[in-house]
This record gives structure tokens, sequence and C-alpha cells, in this order.
């Protein structure tokens, strides 16, 4: 006779073996990156098979009390919604659950993920906020961040919505300031703010750094390739060419399908391009001719010209440099533009500028630029060694043209390419 506690015992038991599996599951999504992706749907069907034959082994009728049927039917959809595709009837159980029991948050986190998979982001929105209202949560507060980063593409109200994801990030971090998931979603609010405010303030893209270096701390964020592959690219638009090859190499060796080793390859190719535009410049006859008419630049503002080779790392406030461009440095992604520039005194430098059109500057230009980031580039990667020096112009109230600051039609913002785990 089934009677008594000792059924409801074994039935928590059956379920709590379930969530476990389900954990397993979703840690095998997050971290297994075979280079056949066959191999990895063909696992994640395996595990799923079997959880939810683990499931099936507890009758209906030993699913007796509404916490224990809303278990099994949140349980049951997570199991089902693993998968990158919306699966409705993951919807069907997940909806189920929550209607049982509306104080279970983790269902709710789920069902939002879900439909937020079919396109449903108001909706998805409304399921995590219906969550928060319960009580503080990390795991939803990042969640909604990462939906309100979503909402924010093409969207008027991109700003705010940017605005409103960061600060949910940070609320995450608050809760938990040792969880490395929470700073990794902070990094990425950070460096999804970068982009959409037209990629020039890099005062976000270092609070972003910084957050993916919290996140490092974490040992279970070792194993998520995307970690790598977005502080990689933080550090390649903060030209830190050696940190960022370093991140992508790692990011493609801990998943294949992510691109990482082309990003590795582009940036290669563009040292190779930098490097060997200042040697062949270095040994052109042409600098006198083309300096010329530098001396007869007059700033009509209170900076002083300077020549490069007095500047001091980093930031040079109330300086200007004045330049002869004298090449458009060609390469493959579409932030910043890359030029060879040569100042008063012969000396040859890259000048790496944000948030402009290629047609803005030309071959040839005169180029006045104010409060100039210098930086000097010495590292070796894979044995070649590479050298020279930059100035890096972030604001386009930053550089004057033939004496003239860019046209307004010449504002360009970069695009993203942002890795996001789900």
């Amino acid at each position: 006779m089934m009677s008594g506690g000792e059924p409801s015992g074994e039935s928590d038991r059956v379920l709590a073996r379930a969530g476990e599996s389900a954990d397993e599951l979703y840690r095998v999504r997050d971290t297994f990156f075979p280079r056949d992706p066959a191999e990895k749907t063909c696992r994640l069907q395996t595990l799923t098979d079997a959880a939810l034959a683990l499931l099936d082994s507890l009758p209906p009728e030993r699913r007796k009390s509404p916490q224990q049927r809303a278990v099994y039917e949140f349980l049951r959809g997570k199991i089902l919604d693993v998968f990158a595709d919306y699966r409705k009837e993951a919807e069907d159980h997940l909806s189920k659950a929550v209607k049982l029991n509306p104080s279970l948050v983790d269902a709710w986190l789920c069902l939002g993920n879900c439909i937020w998979k079919k396109g449903d982001l108001p909706g998805a929105k409304n399921c995590f906020t219906l969550a928060l209202s319960k009580g503080p949560n990390k795991k939803i507060l990042c969640q909604l961040s990462m939906l309100e980063r979503s909402m924010a593409q093409g969207a008027e109200n991109h700003a705010l919505l940017v605005e409103e994801s960061i600060k949910h990030a940070k609320e995450a971090v608050m809760l938990d300031i040792k969880d490395g998931n929470s700073w990794y979603n902070l990094g990425n609010a950070c460096l999804t703010s970068f982009f959409m405010t037209g990629a020039w303030d890099h005062t976000t893209l270092h609070q972003s750094l910084k957050a993916y270096q919290n996140a490092e701390k974490d040992e279970m964020m070792k194993s998520y390739p995307d970690l790598y592959f977005n502080s990689a690219t933080a550090n390649k638009y903060l030209e830190n060419y050696e940190r960022a090859l370093h991140g992508f190499e790692a990011a493609a060796l801990k998943d294949p399908g992510l691109g990482a080793d082309e990003e590795v390859k582009k940036i290669v190719t563009l040292l190779d391009k930098l490097e060997g535009s200042m040697k062949e410049q270095v040994r052109s006859k042409r600098l006198t001719s083309l300096l010329s008419s530098l001396a007869e630049v007059n700033l009509k503002s209170s900076p002083k010209k300077s020549a490069i080779n007095v500047l001091s790392e980093g930031l040079n406030k109330a300086v200007a440099v004045v330049g002869k461009v004298l090449l458009f440095v060609k390469h493959d992604n579409i932030a910043p533009l890359y030029y060879l520039t040569c100042d008063l005194d012969k000396s040859c430098f890259i000048l790496s500028v944000y948030g402009l059109h290629s047609g803005a500057i030309k071959e040839g230009d005169c180029v006045t630029l104010v409060d100039p980031f210098y930086r000097v580039m010495n590292f070796s990667w894979k044995g070649k060694s590479y050298e020279f020096r930059s100035i890096r112009v972030d604001f386009a109230e930053q550089i004057f043209v033939n004496d003239k600051p860019p046209a307004p039609h010449h504002s360009v913002r970069a695009t993203l390419r942002l890795q996001n785990k789900s």
C-alpha cells in the first residue's frame, strides 16, 4: 500500500536526480565544443533521452502534490529546451509549471529563455520581470540584462535599453561578487555600450575588460570560450594586440566553431601591414617634399604643437601633433581606420581613428591630432617581433583634416561581433 511519507520522499529523490541530470545537460551545452558540431548534438540528445527517461520513471500517481507536479513540468520543459531551436513542447511544460507554482523562479527563467527563442522578446522580458518580483536573483538579472541588449539592436531607445542592461548586470554582481557569470555578463553589457554609442568611449572598454578579468577568477568560467573571445575583442579595440591574440587563440582552442582563429589571422595580417608600411616609408625619399607643408600649419586653439618623439605614453593633454597622411592601411575590420602618418621631424607612426568613415581622411591630407593617445608597440608573436609607434584618436573633436573638423556625415558606428552564451 503506497501511503504515508515514503512515496513522497522517493518522488522527491527522483526529481532531485532528474534536476542534477538537467544541470549536467546544460553544463555540456555550455562547455563542450568538439570540432564536429554533430558530435555535440548527439551527446546532448543522448543526455536528454536519459534525463527524460529518469523523469518518466516517476508515474503520474507518484506526482501528487502541486509542488511535485510543478517541478516535474519544469524539469521536463528545461530538458527539452536545451537545444538552440525553439520547442513548443518545452514552452507548454514550462507554462504548466509556473501555473502550478508561480513562485518557481527557475521555471520563469527557463520559460523566458524558451519564448525568447521564438522571437517574443517582450514576452521573455515579462517572464524575467515576474521572476524578479519574487526576490533578487543573479541568474534572472543576468538574463534580463542579456535580453535588454538584444532588444536594443535596431531600437530607437537603444541607449536607454543598454543603460538598463548595465544596471541589471551590476545588480547581479552586487548579489554575489565572486560569481564569474555575473562579471562576464557585466563585461558584455559594457562592451555592447561601447559599440552602441559609436565605438569611441574607451572608458567603457576598460570597464568591460576589468569585468572579464574578474570573471576569469571564477574557475567555472575557464571552460567558457565566449569569455576569452569577448575579452580579446575588448583588447583588440584597445589595441592591446598581444593580449588580443592570446585571447582569441585560447577561444579557438576551446571552441573551434567560434571563428576565433580567423580573428587571429586578421590581427597578424594587420600587424604585418602596419609594420611593413612603416619600414617602406622610412626608406622613402619622398618624405621631405611631402612634409614641407606641415610647417605652415598654425594652431587656432590653445594646444601647443609637438613632435611624436616628445610625447609621453598614454594621453597627452594640451598637445597637438601635426602630421601628413602617407598611406591608408586597408584591413578586414570596420574600425578603427589605420593610416601611416609622419610628423614634422620625419618620424613615422600609425594613426588609428575611431568613429569616422574612411572617406573622412585621404592620403596626402594634413591632420592635426589634439590630445593624442600615444603608445609604443613592442612585442613578439609566434617568433615574429613587432615594433612601431601609434597615436589613437577616439573622438572626432580630436582631429582636424586640412585645418577643418570632419564633416558630420563622416561619422560612423562600428558593428558588434560579440559572443553571448545562452
